[in-house]
C-alpha cells in the first residue's frame, strides 16, 4: 500500500499539473503548435531537405526557438554537425509525350536513387503476366532495351516464378535502359538515397501513364552531394533535484525537400508536427522546471537513414547511461484513432503506466502497442540499451512523403490531448 506521503506527493503533482494546464491554456498550446507547423512546412523551408539548404533554414529556425524558450547548451552550441552523402534533384524534372507535359509531384516523381537522362525514346511496357512462362523470361533476358524506356507494373511479380529476382532487374536497371518507369496505383511516395544510378528511375501513377504512347521525352537531372554538412539541434532544461539524470524528447526536423524547380514536399505531419510537440514540451518545462534534467533533441537526416540520431548515439554529449527514458515523436498531427507506441512490448511497466493515465483522463481514443521497429530516431538509442518509446498518431489524413502533407490540411486533431498525456507520463518518469 502507498504511504500517506506518497499519496500526498501524487495529489500535489496532479494539482500542479491542473494549475499548469489552466495557466498554459489549450488555445495557447494549439496556437503555438500551429505556428511551428505552418513555418516549418512553408515553401520558404523548401521541404527541409538538401536543395536550397532547406535543412539549414529549418535548423536555424528551431535553434531560435530554443533560444526564445531558454534552453541551455549541452555543448558549445545548440548544433551538432555531421556530414552525409545524398542524391538530390534541384533543377530540371520533365516528362512529356506528344505535347502533353506530365506534372511532377502530381503525375510522377523520381526515385531517390535516380540518375540523369535527356532525350526522346521509344517505350516498352511490361507486366508480370508477360513474364510468367519460361519462354517469355528467356525472351526478356535476351531483349535489347539500351535505347528504350521500360515501363513496368509491379502488380503480380510476387506471385510468378523468379518474381523477386526479375523485379531486381527492373529496380536496378540491370538491362541498361534509358530510363525505367514504375507504375503505382494509388499514390506517389518520395524517398532519399545515399547512392545514385546512371539513368532516370521514375515512379508514375497508372492513371497518368495511360496517356503515354510509343515514345516519351524525358529530361531528368540529379545532383549527388558528398560530405554535405547538416546538423542536430540539442538543448536541455536542468533538473532541480537530479540534474545529472535525463528524460529525453526527440523528433526529426528534416523532410523530402524539393524535386525539380517547382515541387516541394511540405512535411507538415512528417514531421513538423513532431517538432511542434518537441517545442511545446520545451516551452512548458521552461516555465515549470522538472526534477530531472530534460533534453530536447531535433535530429537531422532521419529521412536519409536515421543518420543524425545514429551520429548522436556514437557521439553523445552526456553518457547514454544517464538517460532515464527517451520518447521519440514522429507524425503527431492527427490522433483520430489514438496513438501507437513502438517498444511497448519491451518496456511493459512504462507502457502500462501510459495506458493507465490515458484511461483515467480519457485523452486519446486508444493506445496501441507495437514491438521493436527500426523506423525512426529511437532505434539506435534502443540498440545502445536506452529505454525508449517511439510514439506516432493514428487515423485522419493519409498524406505521407508526398506533396499533399500540407499544413492547411493537417488537423492536429488530438495534439493537445497527446501533449497532456506526455506531460503526465513524464511526471511519472520523475517519481
Amino acid at each position: 500500500m502507498l504511504s500517506k506521503a506518497k499519496h500526498l506527493s501524487r495529489f500535489l503533482t496532479g494539482l500542479c499539473l491542473v494549475i499548469s494546464f489552466i495557466s498554459y491554456s489549450q488555445t495557447e498550446t494549439l496556437k503555438y503548435a500551429r505556428a511551428i507547423v505552418d513555418t516549418l512546412a512553408s515553401p520558404g523551408m523548401h521541404g527541409r531537405g538538401y536543395v536550397l539548404k532547406g535543412d539549414s533554414l529549418a535548423a536555424d529556425y528551431i535553434q531560435k526557438e530554443f533560444l526564445k524558450i531558454g534552453l541551455k547548451l549541452l555543448s558549445k552550441e545548440f548544433f551538432q554537425r555531421f556530414t552525409i552523402n545524398v542524391n538530390t534533384f534541384p533543377s530540371t524534372l520533365k516528362l512529356s509525350c506528344r505535347g502533353k507535359e506530365f506534372v511532377p509531384g502530381n503525375d510522377f516523381i523520381v526515385k531517390g536513387i535516380s540518375g540523369s537522362g535527356n532525350g526522346t525514346f521509344k517505350t516498352v511496357s511490361l507486366k508480370s503476366k508477360a513474364l510468367d512462362t519460361e519462354k517469355e523470361r528467356k525472351k526478356f533476358k535476351k531483349a535489347d532495351f539500351l535505347n528504350k524506356i521500360v515501363i513496368v507494373d509491379k502488380t503480380g511479380f510476387d506471385k510468378i516464378k523468379d518474381g523477386k529476382e526479375l523485379w531486381e532487374v527492373f529496380e536496378y536497371n540491370l538491362f541498361k535502359a534509358k530510363a525505367v518507369i514504375f507504375l503505382e496505383e494509388n499514390k506517389l511516395t518520395a524517398g532519399y538515397s545515399q547512392k545514385q544510378e546512371e539513368s532516370p528511375m521514375i515512379v508514375m501513377l497508372k492513371s497518368a501513364a495511360s496517356d503515354i504512347s510509343d515514345s516519351l521525352t524525358i529530361n531528368i537531372q540529379n545532383t549527388y552531394l558528398t560530405n554535405y554538412q547538416t546538423k542536430n539541434i540539442l538543448g536541455y532544461i536542468p533538473g532541480t533535484q537530479y540534474p545529472d539524470s535525463f528524460v529525453v524528447f526527440s523528433a526529426h526536423y528534416d523532410h523530402m525537400g524539393r524535386m525539380g524547380k517547382d515541387v516541394y514536399f511540405p512535411g507538415a505531419n512528417d514531421n513538423a508536427s513532431g517538432c511542434a510537440m518537441l517545442l511545446s514540451l520545451a516551452k512548458y518545462y521552461s516555465r515549470h522546471p522538472p526534477k530531472y534534467s530534460i533534453a530536447f533533441m531535433a535530429f537531422g537526416a532521419e529521412e536519409v537513414g536515421l543518420i543524425g540520431s545514429k551520429y548522436y548515439v556514437e557521439h553523445p554529449l552526456f553518457p547514454l547511461s544517464k538517460i532515464k527514458f527517451l520518447v521519440n515523436m514522429d507524425i503527431m498531427g492527427t490522433g483520430d484513432e489514438g496513438i501507437k507506441v513502438v517498444n511497448a512490448t519491451e518496456h511493459v511497466k512504462e507502457f502500462d503506466r501510459l495506458t493507465a493515465i490515458n484511461k483515467e483522463k480519457n485523452y486519446l481514443p486508444g493506445i496501441q502497442p507495437r514491438g521493436k521497429a527500426s523506423i525512426s530516431d529511437h532505434y539506435y538509442f534502443s540498440e545502445a540499451g536506452v529505454k525508449t518509446f517511439f510514439i506516432y498518431t493514428l487515423g485522419g489524413i493519409t498524406a505521407y512523403h508526398d506533396i499533399y502533407d500540407r499544413p492547411e490540411t493537417l488537423p492536429l486533431t488530438k495534439f493537445e490531448e497527446a501533449y497532456k498525456l506526455l506531460l503526465e507520463f513524464t511526471e511519472h518518469l520523475q517519481e
